[in-house]
């Protein structure tokens, strides 16, 4: 007579337990998908966007501990923002701001302006209103992308700004140490986002995705929260830029 035996695997604690998580950008795509993992890990989320209703939305099917609508390239928002939020935060991801695609020459000041604020300045004033919120060995976290970094007729203003952000971030992450300061660069995301920009391209930009990337397969913003809440929850990881773009850039 045998007897079957039943091999028990221990439990893995969650790995944001009571930490609290911000998510600047956090009612739909990359940022609410974040926030959606990081309480899968047991992390407080608190939310942040521009459109009230959809914030409120997200964060009822969250379960988030607060929210606030607001534009996050509002220095005054911001600043206010910070000075309220519950403290200790713990991480903060910034996914607010989109991108913006003309020629450079037809781009005018505040055009010019607003492309490079929505990612350079605005992480420069979430670095400077975070500092004193955030604890010892926390993170913040930014987004850029890979697809501007080969310079292309129509990105505008998206291939200086790509570049310039690795620099920006790590050196931040020198001077704001203990706390630790990472970008994630995406390639393609199924977004909403990309939804609006794409149009009725949409499907024909998925199904070309699919034969063509390595990992044939589109990559969606499940990934890239994975992504995040590992380098939120690695404590060796500081000043660099992680790639997510299932091969995108090696097809050239």
């Amino acid at each position: 007579m045998t007897s079957a035996t039943t091999t028990l695997r221990p439990q893995r604690e969650p790995e944001l337990l009571g930490q609290t998580v911000v998510v600047i950008g956090g009612s739909s795509g990359i940022g609410f998908e974040t926030a959606r993992r990081a309480r899968a890990e047991g992390a407080d989320v608190v939310l942040t966007g521009r459109n009230p209703e959809r914030l409120k939305q997200a964060a009822l099917e969250l379960g988030a501990k607060s929210t606030a609508a607001f534009d996050a390239n509002d220095p005054g928002a911001l600043n206010r923002f910070f000075q309220t939020a519950p403290t200790p935060i713990d991480h903060v991801m910034v996914t607010a701001g989109g991108p913006h695609y003309k020629p450079l020459l037809e781009m005018d000041l505040e055009e010019a302006r607003r492309a490079i604020s929505d990612h350079m300045l605005l992480a420069l004033e979430v670095a400077r209103n975070a500092a004193g919120k955030v604890r010892s060995g926390g993170t913040l976290l930014f987004m850029s992308g890979t697809g501007g970094r080969r310079p292309r007729l129509g990105l505008g203003i998206i291939s200086t700004v790509t570049a310039a952000m690795p620099t920006l971030i790590a050196s931040l992450a020198l001077e704001l140490a203990p706390i630790r300061v990472n970008l994630i660069a995406p390639g393609f995301v199924d977004t909403p986002l990309s939804a609006s920009l794409l149009g009725d391209q949409l499907d024909a930009r998925r199904d070309q995705l699919r034969a063509e990337l390595p990992i044939r397969r589109v990559v969606g913003p499940a990934d890239v929260a994975s992504l995040a809440v590992h380098i939120m929850t690695n404590t060796a990881l500081t000043g660099a830029t992680y790639d997510i773009d299932g091969g995108q850039q090696l097809l050239g």
